[in-house]
């Protein structure tokens, strides 16, 4: 699996949903700040307990989240994005993430999310904006 470039991980940015409302200038000063990590199918992103030290996005490949009990808790693919959470709560990670496919993962480490959130809030306003939709689902689902 190839790694992208600078300009091919600003354009990839520019799908998710965090930063689609961006403009390429600044989508190219956040895709500099990122790493890229390849992982294995059935390859551990992190386990449960872990402490959280950067968020990930999915460029290429698949991620399963599972529960304690490696029960299933979603599916994910190209284009999203999962771990931010545990970084502004400072928490241990409360789920794992395993690769489905070979995977293509952008990085984004704590200090890094915080510079992008400070130079530009309405990251920011994305984020809580993802955290409540994600927590009216997680509802539905529990009073079904």
């Amino acid at each position: 699996m190839k790694q992208l470039s600078l300009i091919e991980k600003a354009f990839f940015l520019k799908k998710v949903s965090l930063f689609e409302d961006l403009d390429l200038d600044m989508l190219v000063a956040i895709a500099d700040k990122m790493n890229q990590d390849i992982y294995d199918k059935n390859e551990s992103v992190f386990e449960i307990n872990h402490k959280a030290v950067r968020m990930y996005f999915i460029a290429q490949g698949s991620v399963t989240l599972l529960d304690e009990q490696d029960n299933h808790i979603t599916a994910l693919k190209s284009t999203d994005f999962f771990g931010d959470e545990a970084l502004f709560n400072e928490k241990e990670r409360t789920y794992r993430a395993v690769c489905e496919a070979e995977a293509l993962l952008l990085t984004l480490s704590r200090t890094n999310l915080i510079t992008i959130i400070t130079e530009c809030p309405s990251i920011a306003i994305a984020l809580l904006s993802h955290y409540s939709l994600n927590r009216q689902c997680r509802c539905k689902k529990n009073e079904n």
